[in-house]
């Protein structure tokens, strides 16, 4: 890990410190490239070496675990960076922390040694298994089931939609036991465990989507994350927030791309006699870019600031981070094509991109529709205290 991103959980090294060297590293390394890996529908392996060279993978850990005791603010602000430059890359960044700090939170001593090494090296990379073909993230409805044997437990079922799920070697798989819902970690090269590419998709399609079917897995007592049935309001409610959190961060940072690429774009072509830039119509698209993206920023800031108060608060401040910075990616995105015209269709210039990620962001870790419930309900439940 490069000393440029170790910091002290409320130490001297602030933000900047550490957003710093992480901005220039999306502005050179990643953003030049996340075309070219978007028509890929991969990330090379030298990127991923390279974000382990920067602890990047698992920064929120203790120091004695691999980490750098990063605060939530500040990985907030290292996720915005990193979705600035690619969604895709960001998605990675998304489940491994989920699967991470999931094994930090409520992972046995054995577990959290076994595996927090690895995790935080970035030479094992998790995988958060929820999603069904047939039921979403519907954990009420899984029909993945667990069932227990002499010697541990043997799991069958599908998972779909798995973000790195091609190259994971760790999956957090949730199924249905009879006292509920419960959480298993499964090594990916266990007998069983079958691993199929998705290929295709509209978004961040960089990100090595998989479908994951689980034929008669045998797994030990130790691959149980807690008591059985305990895993819905606990593993699954904390690890969605915080995949909810990285998501808001990286729309912010979608935002913000939006806005780059605007900005130099119309400040470049002209129109008639003019510059696109001085037309009063692009100026008001430009003008709601600024301002969305520093409304969601502050947001994920507050959001984050909670977080390390470890104030219950966080998680509806994350709701509306979420929802609020989501919708202002899509909303900028949709601006940022219309500015570029016929070239905001082309893989020449990044908007096109922006664009398909921007939607992914308001469907995964709390679809827009599902937040408006979540924060209306809140709302009333306020008015009736």
């Amino acid at each position: 890990m490069t000393a440029s991103l170790t910091g002290p959980r409320g130490g001297a090294a602030g933000t900047d410190d550490v957003t710093g060297p992480v901005r220039d590293f999306v502005t050179t390394e990643i953003a030049p490239y996340a075309d070219e890996w978007d028509q890929d529908e991969r990330l090379p392996p030298k990127l991923l070496i390279r974000m382990a060279e920067l602890g990047l993978w698992a920064p929120f850990l203790p120091t004695g675990s691999g980490g750098s005791d990063m605060t939530w603010s500040t990985l907030g602000r290292v996720h915005e960076e990193i979705g600035r430059g690619c969604s895709s890359v960001r998605s990675f960044l998304t489940v491994h922390t989920m699967v991470t700090w999931t094994v930090h939170r409520w992972g046995t001593e054995e577990q959290r040694e076994r595996w927090l090494p690895r995790l935080a090296a970035g030479d094992l990379l998790g995988a958060f298994c929820l999603t069904e073909p047939d039921s979403g993230s519907d954990a009420s409805a899984a029909g993945t089931v667990a069932e227990p044997t002499g010697s541990g437990w043997v799991i069958n079922g599908e998972k779909k939609w798995m973000t790195a799920g091609q190259v994971a070697g760790l999956l957090l798989v949730f199924c249905r036991t009879a006292r509920g819902m419960s959480a298993f970690l499964v090594p990916a090269g266990t007998p069983g465990v079958e691993v199929t590419p998705l290929t295709g998709v509209m978004g961040t399609r960089a990100s090595m989507l998989a479908g994951i079917v689980l034929r008669d897995v045998r797994v030990g007592p130790d691959a149980l994350i807690g008591p059985p049935g305990w895993a819905a309001g606990t593993v699954m409610t904390g690890a969605l927030d915080l995949g909810r959190y990285s998501v808001a961060c990286g729309s912010v940072g979608i935002v913000q791309a939006c806005l780059d690429a605007c900005v130099a774009y119309t400040s470049r072509r002209t129109v008639r006699d003019g510059r696109l830039s001085e037309l009063q119509l692009i100026r008001r698209k430009v003008s709601d870019m600024v301002v969305g993206s520093r409304a969601a920023r502050l947001l994920c800031a507050e959001a984050g600031r909670l977080k390390d108060a470890d104030d219950p608060a966080t998680i509806m401040a994350t709701w509306v981070a979420k929802y609020q910075a989501s919708t202002a990616a899509t909303a900028a995105a949709s601006d940022a094509v219309q500015i570029h015209g016929a070239n905001g269709f082309s893989a020449q210039y990044p908007v096109a991109r922006l664009y398909r990620d921007a939607k992914v962001a308001e469907i995964i870790e709390g679809s827009t529709e599902l937040q408006q419930l979540t924060i209306a309900s809140e709302a009333y439940r306020e008015v009736a205290r």
